[in-house]
Parts: C-alpha cells; structure tokens; sequence
C-alpha cells in the first residue's frame, strides 16, 4: 500500500508510523478507484442497455434481480473493514496514547499569526517558568530567563530540529488563532486550538531538511507561516541545540 500511496503523489514517509498511515491513505483510494470504475461502468451499461430505441415503451415491472443490493452491501463491509481494522488502529496508536514525556524528546510548539515557535527544555531537561507580561518581540513565548530552569532553555522561531531514530513528543498550543501543525514526510498533522496544550509524537527514521506547514487558514498572513523542520544525526543535533543556547 505505501507504493500506492507514493504513486498518488504522496510525499516520502520518513517516520516509523508512516507506513501505517499510508496503508491506510492506499486501501481507501483503492477503494475509491474500484468503485468509480465501477459505477462509470454500470452507468454506461444502463445507458446502452435501456435506450429508448430498445425499449420504446416503460415497463413498470422494473428488475427483480438483487445484485445492486449485495454490492452495496459488500461495499459497506469493506469501508467497516477498512474503518475498524485499519484506521481505529492507528489513530489510538498515534493520536489517543501519545508518547509519555519522560519517555521522548519534548519539546514546546506555539503557533501565532504568523510563525511556529518552539521552546526545547535546556541540558537540565526541564521547561523553565514563562509569562505572558514577559512575551514580547525578542521572547515570543515569554520565557522567564531569571528562573533557574528557564535560563538554558533554546527557543527557536520558524525552524524545529530533532534527532533521528529517537521519539519526539511535541506539546502543541497557540497564542491567538486556530493553527493546523503540518509535517507531512512524517505523516504529522494536528490542530493547533487556543486554550488548549495538545500532545502529539512520532519517530523521525531518516535524516532530511523540510518544511512545517500551517494547515488551517489563520489569517491574511496564512501564505507565509511556513517554518524549517530539520531531522539530524544525534552529533548535528546536539551542535544545532548548542549554537542556540542562551549565553548564561
């Protein structure tokens, strides 16, 4: 399913649940092909079939056979099937159990009009103290730097990097708007909703440079809240994260 997918203009899936996800995208195309042709098919079919030059008067008798009755039927089961056996499964492995903080990377995605910001925890691994009377132009999520967990905390605006083969766990919020966070190689999308702090997680498996996308029209500005999402070895993330730290 995952050559399907590529072969409907996917883009390459670079994280350990994008095959998952791509069976999914696949079987239902599939579905959707089969049933196209199918119906165009029949539609021809019915249009050769009763003309009104082979059948110059109605009958009002009308078929008596039930085929139609058990292709809608077996068309149900397989999206049942496909719904329950495919697609349940792998939204409550990603979306409903995402990966416990003490057990990935974590780190701080915050959406407003117009850039991703995002706030990764400093060598002590914890997320320092932030305020909204702190926030401004050159500290976009309000970081207390006299707090001392916040002093060694990198905040990067417009471009997320983590480690490849290791488990990411982005908390997702916004500071205005409805955002949509979008990374596609990584099979990644999930609404950004104000007041609320909302987890997601994935496995990077293959290094690569891309791009965040905002899927969810915010604004005039929507054409450019775009932002860098880069996967790197464990050596070029560590370099990454230290020529952001804070001077302390």
């Amino acid at each position: 399913m995952i050559k399907i997918a590529e072969l409907l203009g996917a883009p390459i899936g670079a994280s350990a649940h994008s095959g998952q996800v791509d069976t999914v995208i696949g079987a239902v195309h599939v579905l959707m092909i089969v049933l196209f042709v199918g119906w165009g098919a029949f539609f021809t079919y019915v249009l050769i079939r009763f003309r009104q030059k082979r059948n110059p008067a109605a009958n009002y008798t009308g078929t008596k056979s039930h085929a139609s009755r058990y292709i809608e039927g077996a068309v149900a089961v397989i999206e049942v099937a496909l719904l329950f056996g495919l697609s349940v499964p792998v939204w409550a492995r990603q979306i409903a159990n995402p990966t416990p903080a003490d057990q990935a990377l974590t780190v701080r995605v915050v959406a407003q009009q117009f850039a991703w910001n995002v706030h990764y925890p400093g060598p002590d691994g914890v997320f320092g103290r932030s305020a909204v009377d702190l926030i401004s132009t050159s500290n976009p999520l309000g970081v207390d730097r006299d707090d001392i967990f916040g002093r060694d905390d990198v905040v990067s605006v417009g471009e997320l990097a983590v480690p490849v083969d290791q488990v990411v766990r982005v908390e997702l919020s916004t500071l205005d708007v409805i955002h949509s966070f979008f990374l596609p190689e990584m099979r990644v999308k999930q609404d950004a909703i104000p007041g609320m702090v909302i987890p997601l997680s994935f496995t990077p498996t293959q290094t690569g440079n891309w791009e965040i996308a905002c899927a969810q029209l915010c604004g005039v500005g929507h054409y450019r809240m775009r932002g860098f999402f880069n996967v790197l070895d464990q050596r070029g993330y560590e370099s990454w994260l230290a020529e952001r730290a804070p001077e302390l």
